[in-house]
Order: C-alpha cells, then sequence, then structure tokens
C-alpha cells in the first residue's frame, strides 16, 4: 500500500500562485515555516510528522529556475532526515578529534616557539646554556717594569706626602717629598707660607699615618722650603737625580696631591729647559716674588700639586713642580684653581739641593748677587742698570762684583755666558740658577759699542 502523500505545508495561495513559482503582480508572500530548533545529533525537533516519512521523489520542473531557491522544499530537508545519528556522532567525534589533535599540535608549536625564542636570546646573550661567564685575564703579579711608569710610581709614592697647611684664617694643600731619614720634607715656600709663625702642619703619609710638622727654613725667592716631623720612623728618602743632564723629550712623572686627592700620578715629558720664570707677588712689594730657571713639562700638574717631585725616568727626582700657567694666561703657584692645561713648571733638583741643604743648615738661603740695582721698568730688549738705586745707595754696590768687572749705570746686559737675556726678571732668574762664588760671562751694550766682562758672584741672606 502506497504512503499516503505529505500534507501541504501552508493553506492554500487564495491568489492560485503557484507555490515558490513566479509570483503575479503585487501577489503576498506565501506563509513560511520557521525551521524547528536542531538537536546536537541533527534530528529536527517539532517538525510536522509528514516530513519524517520516507521521502517521496518529486519531478521539480528543469526550467523553473526558482525551484532550487526553495529554503523549505522537501530536498532541503532530505539530508536530515536520511541522517544515521551513530554514523552523524561518529562523524561528529571524528571531527573533535581532528580538531583537538590540531589545536595541540599549535599549542606545542607555540609553547616551542617560544621555548625555542628564550633558549635563542640566552645563547646569544652568554653563548651558551647556564649562568653567564665572560672571559677574563687571569691574577698577575704585580711588579711591573721598574722603569715604567707604573714601577717608578710604587717605588716613589711611599715618599711622598701630603700637606694641610693652616694659620690666620687662611689654609690650604699641598705636597712634599721626603729629602733623609730624620724627617726633613721638601716642598714650596708658598706651601707652608699660610701657616706664619704659629699655624699648623699636618704632614699624611702615604700609608695614612699622620704627623705634626715645624717649619725648618724657609725661602721665598726660591719658593723653596723644608719642614720637618718627629716621631716618624722607617722614613725612605727619594733618591735625587741631577737636573743638568735632563733634555727635552725626557719622560718625567709628577706626584701630588692636586686638589687634595692624594697620591695622583701623572706623566709627560720635559717640554722645555731653562725657561725662566718668576711667580709669586701678591705682596705687592716684590719680597714674595721667586725667580726660576725652570724645568716645563706637560705632566699635567694642578692645585695641590705644588711641592711634589718631578722624577726622571729612572725615578730620581729632578725638579719640584712649583707652577703652571693657566688659562687665565695669569702664572702662579697655584694657577688660579683653574688647573692644567700643559704648561707646568718645575725648579731644578740642583737648585733645589743646594737651598735644602742650606735651610736645613741654617734656616736660611743664600742668594748668588751681582751687585747691582735694575731698570725694571726698562721696555727694551736686554737688562739695563739702573741710573740710581733702589735703597738710595749707588746702582752699582761699591766694591761688588759688578762694580770690580766695571759694570756702570746704564749699561744694557744683553747676554749671560753667551746666552740671550731679554729682560730684567730674565737676568735675575739666570743669575739665580747659579750658586755664589760662580763664574760668569756677561755681554753688555755702552754707548752703542759691545763688550764682555767676567765676574764672580757674591752672596746675599735669603729671606
Amino acid at each position: 500500500m502506497p504512503p499516503p502523500s505529505p500534507g501541504p505545508l501552508h493553506d492554500p495561495d487564495p491568489y492560485s500562485t503557484p507555490p515558490y513559482g513566479e509570483p503575479g503582480p503585487w501577489a503576498p508572500a506565501p506563509p513560511v515555516q520557521h525551521p524547528a530548533a536542531t538537536p546536537a545529533h541533527g534530528v529536527a525537533v517539532g517538525a510536522p510528522e509528514a516530513v519524517s516519512a520516507a521521502p517521496v521523489a518529486q519531478e521539480a520542473p528543469a526550467a523553473d529556475p526558482w525551484a532550487r531557491y526553495d529554503p523549505w522544499a522537501a530536498t532541503a530537508v532530505a539530508p536530515l532526515q536520511q541522517a544515521d545519528p551513530v554514523e552523524e556522532d561518529m562523524k561528529r567525534r571524528r571531527g573533535r578529534r581532528r580538531r583537538t589533535l590540531i589545536g595541540g599540535a599549535l599549542i606545542i608549536a607555540l609553547v616551542s616557539g617560544v621555548a625555542g625564542g628564550v633558549v635563542g636570546v640566552q645563547l646569544e646573550r652568554s653563548g651558551g646554556i647556564g649562568a653567564v661567564e665572560l672571559p677574563q685575564a687571569g691574577v698577575e703579579a704585580p711588579d711591573r717594569d721598574p722603569d715604567s711608569v707604573a714601577g717608578i710610581a710604587a717605588q716613589a709614592l711611599p715618599s711622598v706626602v701630603t700637606l694641610h697647611v693652616s694659620g690666620g684664617g687662611r689654609a690650604g694643600t699641598g705636597t712634599g717629598f721626603v729629602l733623609d731619614d730624620r724627617g726633613h720634607i721638601l716642598t714650596n715656600d708658598h706651601v707652608v707660607e699660610p701657616a706664619g709663625e704659629n699655624g699648623d702642619i699636618t704632614v699624611t703619609f702615604h700609608s695614612g699615618d699622620t704627623a705634626e710638622a715645624t717649619v725648618v727654613g724657609r725661602d721665598s725667592g726660591y719658593d723653596l722650603a723644608v719642614v720637618r716631623v718627629k716621631g716618624v720612623r722607617g722614613l725612605t728618602p727619594l733618591p735625587l737625580g741631577n737636573s743638568d743632564n735632563v733634555q727635552v723629550g725626557d719622560p718625567v712623572v709628577a706626584i701630588g696631591a692636586p686638589f687634595d686627592l692624594a697620591g695622583t700620578v701623572t706623566s709627560g715629558i720635559i717640554s722645555a729647559r731653562e725657561r725662566p720664570i718668576t711667580a709669586g707677588g701678591e705682596k705687592g712689594d716684590g719680597s714674595d716674588v721667586s725667580y726660576v730657571d725652570a724645568l716645563q713639562t706637560d705632566a699635567p700638574i694642578n692645585p695641590g700639586n705644588s711641592g711634589g717631585p718631578l722624577l726622571d725616568g729612572k725615578g730620581r727626582v729632578i725638579g719640584i713642580n712649583s707652577a703652571i700657567r693657566s688659562a687665565d694666561g695669569g702664572l702662579d703657584p697655584e694657577g688660579g684653581q683653574s688647573g692644567s692645561i700643559g704648561l707646568g713648571f718645575a725648579i731644578p733638583i740642583n737648585q733645589g739641593k743646594r737651598v735644602a741643604e742650606e735651610l736645613i743648615e741654617t734656616g736660611k738661603a743664600t742668594h748668588p748677587v751681582i751687585g747691582i740695582t735694575l731698570d725694571m721698568e726698562y721696555s727694551g730688549d736686554g737688562a739695563r742698570v739702573a741710573a740710581e738705586g733702589g735703597d738710595g745707595g749707588p746702582p752699582v754696590s761699591t766694591g761688588g762684583p759688578g762694580a770690580k768687572a766695571g759694570i756702570r749705570p746704564g749699561d744694557v746686559i744683553t747676554e749671560v755666558d753667551g746666552r740671550p737675556v731679554h729682560s730684567g726678571e730674565e737676568l735675575i732668574v739666570k743669575t739665580r740658577a747659579h750658586r755664589p762664588g760662580d763664574r760668569l760671562e756677561l755681554t753688555l751694550e755702552r754707548d752703542g759699542e759691545e763688550r764682555t766682562v767676567s765676574l764672580v758672584l757674591g752672596s746675599s741672606g735669603g729671606g
């Protein structure tokens, strides 16, 4: 018995419009039936009973282009009616398994990528997996070549001291170095000058030990002073060199306490020899002016280096650091606190040794003199003998070395021992570079004529 025909899905069209055919003019849209909810396994819920029956083949007009757009025709719902619930469930499980596997693979790939990136960064930073350990040189012996800067510094530093001076409302810092095992220390006069008669001088050694010091003797004309510490044992004096052996270009090492930075070591070369300089002059009467036939060096020297040693390539003292050319053009022992510009000046140790010996023995130093008064206002080339003496006496001291050599007022001295002299200050510097009793050859001009005289330097007490 053939199955009954399925009932219509909607009421008959009162306008006789063919189901899902071409609608007539102004024909209302045919009523449609919304699909019911679909359970998980694909079986329609609440669908008309007729729909669940076996499908009936319908002949769709091939020429009707609208038939394939029928969303509710029997061909549209046939797959839902013919689906096997068990088979569909297996397909869905396989799909979920496949999706799970794919998702897991993606997660594994993501985690692997992150881990690989971390490992790559670690490898790039450290060159391997594990703790970072950079290559480094092993422990080496601290000894250095004795002729190297480090070797010279190691030998000299224990003998270099820092001086802290105060008195009369002033205070300052300078440097000095040990002369002997009796506690004598050589420094600059302008370093200890603030102490005056009743000030305090504290000496700090490289070891950090301190001791009080007293002034043994000082001389402003040479800008040198000797102080002494008591109750200190084991002092090692610095070896003294010979400044006459120094040549331009020789390597040098300077040690001091620039800006109170004790034990500072710098190095450079000798830039020039016999550089005539004058320093000081703050008092205005010229009593504190120092005249130095200096060694010039480019080793950095700064305020606080004053009084410290200038050492040669073998660690021997060849000079006492005393002055610098400051950036503003001034030449002062402390350089106006402007710092080094590579123009430092040191008192030659040959001069320093003689003065230090006299200060230790007598408390004063002697100055070599010619016995003449110079016209310091003279602007021409050379040093002119004044027409009048500065203290009311004769410009050429009676019975002095100059008078014995035949020097007269108005004479212009142009050379000392064959070396040009361009000013009165330069003549004083050249003279101070000698000892009393040394013989000098002077070239002078008188009335347009040049002549040479020879004299033996006299002596005067220092101040």
